[in-house]
């Protein structure tokens, strides 16, 4: 008999995975389940698949996984969709949630709209790096505007690596090609996360982004996280910013305790059943 796994489809500003509460169903290869999941003709489609679990470091777990079946340390919309998830599935009745995740412990302050429906969230993404040996292979670990694959940018470590590139025209960036080419540069030991930005008139920041593992993606939070503090370092706009995605804005404040506060929405889109991968 095929076991029926129970899923949620949820997105944060077009960034969408799928949701499973792992402790009421298990899933033997969370890789496989992944990759076969995420197909956009062949399954449920989506960026990947994140997981929630009990913890012993936090009100729960959070782990994500790419559409690829390779293993992401965090996801600023995803875990927004995951406190969400929590509230909607009567797991807690607080309005803040913490997630363990592979970036460490993160807090989550939920927001209702007029019906107390959980439509919104600030996230605590936790402290920023500018320097890291293991995902930048510089002589410091680190890299403010400087030349990588033929582009100028900047490194931005929000536990996972990110290289945030401003351009004059975003409208003529070749995603795929740039995108992945850079991914996968000798520079980044650990791959990397590329975000290619664009200052507005209206003071906000356009930006597109090549997600390592998962490509295209319509919006990354902790991209938009790395953006920001890029244009704080190099574009001279002020600690909070907002960054408008292919799927949406998120507003991004970079505090004075050194750590960066996401807010934008969760939403979710639909739940059914699946069958386990074969």
């Amino acid at each position: 008999m095929t076991t029926k796994v129970n899923f949620t489809k949820m997105h944060g500003c077009g960034n969408n995975y799928i949701y499973v509460y792992l402790p009421d169903n298990p899933i033997p290869d969370l890789q496989k389940a992944s990759i076969e999941w995420s197909k956009q003709h062949f399954g449920i489609g989506s960026d990947g698949l994140i997981t929630i679990d009990k913890s012993d470091k936090a009100d729960f777990q959070m782990r994500i996984f790419n559409n690829d079946g390779s293993e992401a340390m965090m996801c600023g919309n995803g875990v927004r969709c995951c406190a969400k998830f929590v509230r909607d599935h009567n797991l807690t009745d607080k309005k803040v949630v913490t997630f363990d995740t592979l970036s460490g412990v993160k807090v989550i302050e939920l927001f209702e709209d007029e019906n107390g429906v959980v439509d919104s969230a600030r996230v605590d993404m936790g402290e920023l790096r500018l320097k890291n040996k293991e995902q930048l292979a510089t002589e410091d670990g680190g890299m403010i505007d400087g030349e990588v694959g033929g582009w100028r940018g900047t490194y931005v470590c929000m536990g996972n690596p990110h290289f945030v590139i401003f351009v004059d025209d975003i409208s003529k960036i070749d995603l795929p090609v740039d995108g992945k080419a850079m991914e996968f540069n000798a520079m980044f030991p650990e791959r990397c996360n590329i975000e290619f930005a664009q200052l507005l008139p209206d003071g906000r920041i356009r930006m597109r982004v090549w997600e390592r593992g998962s490509g295209i993606t319509m919006a990354c939070g902790t991209g938009a996280c790395a953006t920001s503090v890029a244009a704080t370092l190099t574009q001279n706009t002020g600690r909070t910013n907002t960054i408008l995605m292919d799927g949406g804005p998120l507003t991004i404040e970079w505090g004075e305790d050194n750590h960066i506060y996401m807010t934008g929405p969760a939403t979710t889109v639909f739940e059914g059943k699946i069958d386990l991968p074969k």
